[in-house]
């Protein structure tokens, strides 16, 4: 009897525990482990570097952890995200993302910026913009936003001419001027740096250049201007997780002093502290 009671006891205890929260789910995590521990998504240069900083820095002390997970493309990070796999991520700008939401159908939200990568004109066989050969071949980010961004970034600085309204939306067919007759050559931005051996210029993403080992503030042809600039990289969630705590408190630190300060120190330049 005193054997059957110590049995009882055992699985009216481990059913108590279970009530409060201490039992593991399929993930393994405590439920305490899971409100804690931030899974985000990131590309490697400056995102991850950014969000390791803050690892190792910031969150210690505002008893976040950090999970950082590196993508090299701009597709997966939103997939993962709209699936639940991740709980954040960092890597773009707010145009791009609701480009994607819209083509996509996912729905994510952007919470805050943190830092701009201006957008550079890049060349291995000319070092100036006027010396753009006739007929040149120029390559541009094949995604919808930042292949507008890239052609705008050329009629800013005298290349083309644009319709008149199609700024940052613009596509090959908003050229109205070209007097070099350019022939554009649109890339997935991660092959951008590698075309520079077959192409006579590249319009590239900032952390994709330095990736590459480019430096923008001293490289770039032509660079995009910080100033009024609406294409700042900041952090993601599925809609409705805005408010998360943990989301909220990630936010403020990646918009610490001492991040601000890490960027400039950093990458001189090539990518800047927004706000």
């Amino acid at each position: 009897m005193m054997k059957f009671r110590n049995i009882v006891g055992a699985i009216a205890l481990a059913l108590s525990l279970a009530a409060c929260g201490t039992s593991q789910g399929a993930t393994g995590k405590t439920a305490e482990s899971a409100d804690t521990v931030l899974k985000v998504g990131a590309s490697p240069v400056p995102h991850a570097e950014i969000l390791n900083f803050v690892k190792q820095n910031l969150a210690p002390a505002a008893g976040l952890k950090l999970d950082i997970v590196e993508f090299t493309d701009y597709v997966q990070p939103n997939v993962q995200l709209s699936e639940g796999q991740l709980d954040a991520n960092f890597f773009q700008h707010k145009p791009y993302l609701d480009d994607f939401n819209a083509s996509k159908g996912t729905k994510l939200s952007f919470v805050t910026p943190v830092h701009l990568e201006p957008l550079g004109l890049y060349s291995k066989k000319v070092t100036a913009l006027a010396a753009l050969p006739q007929g040149g071949t120029v390559a541009v980010p094949n995604d919808a936003t930042n292949l507008g961004r890239a052609l705008k970034l050329l009629a800013d600085n005298g290349v083309v001419k644009l319709k008149d309204g199609a700024g940052t939306a613009a596509t090959e067919r908003d050229v109205t001027d070209n007097p070099k007759k350019l022939v554009f050559k649109p890339l997935e931005a991660a092959q951008l740096p590698r075309s520079l051996d077959d192409v006579d210029a590249a319009v590239i993403n900032g952390n994709y250049a330095i990736e590459a080992g480019l430096k923008p503030a001293s490289q770039a042809l032509v660079l995009e201007k910080a100033e009024g600039n609406s294409y700042a990289n900041g952090l993601v969630v599925a809609a409705g997780h805005e408010k998360d705590a943990n989301i909220v408190t990630l936010g403020k630190l990646l918009q610490d002093p001492k991040v601000k300060d890490f960027i400039k120190q950093k990458y001189a330049g090539a990518v800047i502290a927004a706000g």
